[in-house]
């Protein structure tokens, strides 16, 4: 037993480090399509392929990820997608020596077919490494740990990526030389953790029996996948046009831009830590207590950016708005969901025309209510299947995170064509077709 209990221990450290590692690296990418447009001179469409080269991988290998993991195990699929990504991460040396921005697109698309195989393979291994009545919880810990992730990859990007002194003053060549580095580093720590998880004992789980059944005739899972489409469109294509549209709309830096939308990603972390309690039946009495905590914990992620206190009491004040946000929506999934995608799209209006630093902040506000989008919609999405379709759902869901290439690409058409600010409008929508989703959509006929 006591064996046991520490493979399942090293089995979640292990884990924990591919879900961290999984959402550093998407984020890191997102971050980093302002540093091409700089080194090559693109427009905000070309500079939006970055994120589409790397999201368009789950709607071309989400299926097929998950047939290769039925042959070779979930164990197998997970010491794939980490040599997958290590393998991208390495071309980004070579990308920069040729100064070739489609090559760089070919590393990050490589990188980001290693994060599909981790995604579809580690949930499941977390499920498996414990008894089911605790799965939930530790599912809860590793999405925990993904979240910090996406806070630090825009600060870490900041200071290896984006240069403090002028981009003006570097050549191409020069500037472009920042970017392999830190990608370098990534490539040998993955290749570490996939050998240790080649030679340890883990949970073995079965990957034949469950027949797959389509799910086509249920509009709320459709509707739901559609909703996926929308909400990682919304979240990656604000916070990419979110940095730019900083340093347009309040003159910042393109490195202090980079830094500060680390406070969106921290929203979201934030959000997802009260999602954890808010939307579960503890009594009220801990609820008040853990939201201290978060609170508390608010003010920290909030100053440690700039280190200046007035943005952590900035940060933590957003944070109680999004506890009121959570009280509002009474702990129902749709209910939630709805109240979320309300606010959001009446932010991201609100940064349309306003000026001064409530850009700033407002367009920040949006990440602690993309929080709990992602959650939501699968739980509503798939509510009420058997094991077979949820299978197929699982599937038909995590495909439909193309969205999160689709979606930027044409804000930067929209950006290109009539303003920056403009492009706002594409995530607008699909914030309000949440809305729709939670409301009318989630329900069974």
């Amino acid at each position: 037993m006591t064996e046991q209990k520490s493979t399942q221990a090293a089995g979640m450290a292990f884990m924990g480090m591919i879900f961290f590692l999984f959402g550093f690296v998407t984020t890191f990418n997102i971050t980093l399509a302002d540093k091409f447009k700089a080194v090559f001179e693109l427009t905000n469409f070309e500079t939006q392929l970055v994120n589409f080269a790397f999201f368009l991988t789950y709607f071309l290998l989400s299926f097929t990820a998950g047939g290769i993991i039925k042959k070779i195990g979930y164990k197998g699929g997970v010491i794939l997608g980490l040599l997958l990504v290590a393998l991208g991460s390495f071309l980004f040396f070579p990308a920069a020596k040729a100064l070739s921005f489609p090559f760089f697109l070919i590393a990050i698309f490589i990188m980001a077919s290693g994060v599909v195989f981790l995604q579809v393979a580690a949930n499941p291994y977390v499920t498996a490494l414990g008894p089911s009545e605790t799965a939930s919880a530790r599912l809860n810990l590793t999405q925990a740990l993904n979240s910090i992730a996406t806070y630090l990859a825009p600060i870490i990007a900041s200071v290896f990526v984006f240069k403090t002194t002028a981009e003006a003053a570097l050549s191409a060549a020069e500037a472009a030389q920042s970017v392999p580095t830190p990608f370098i580093i990534i490539a040998v720590v993955v290749i570490i953790i996939a050998v240790a998880i080649y030679f340890m004992k883990l949970p073995v789980i079965p990957t034949q029996g469950i027949e797959r059944k389509s799910v086509w005739k249920y509009s709320h899972v459709l509707l739901g996948a559609v909703g996926i489409f929308c909400y990682v469109g919304a979240e990656v294509g604000s916070a990419a046009m979110l940095q730019r549209y900083f340093q347009e709309a309040i003159n910042i830096a393109q490195s202090d831009a980079a830094k500060m939308i680390a406070l969106y990603w921290g929203g979201a972390m934030i959000g997802r830590f009260y999602g954890s309690f808010m939307l579960s039946k503890i009594e009220a009495s801990k609820k008040y207590m853990y939201t201290a905590i978060v609170i508390a914990f608010a003010i920290f992620v909030g100053w440690f950016v700039r280190r200046e206190i007035t943005d952590g009491l900035i940060f933590a004040g957003i944070a109680v708005v999004n506890y009121l946000a959570f009280l509002i929506g009474k702990g129902k999934p749709n209910r939630s969901l709805a109240v979320f995608g309300i606010i959001a799209a009446l932010l991201l209006l609100v940064v349309m025309f306003a000026s001064g630093n409530i850009i700033l902040w407002l367009g920040l506000s949006v990440g602690f209510f993309n929080s709990i989008m992602f959650p939501n919609i699968f739980t509503l999405g798939v509510d009420g299947l058997d094991k077979g379709e949820l299978s197929m759902a699982s599937g038909l869901i995590n495909s439909l995170i193309v969205g999160g290439a689709v979606v930027p690409v044409l804000m930067g058409i929209v950006a290109d064509s009539a303003g920056v600010r403009y492009a706002f409008i594409l995530p607008i929508i699909c914030y309000l077709y949440i809305v729709f989703f939670a409301l009318v959509g989630s329900k069974h006929k």
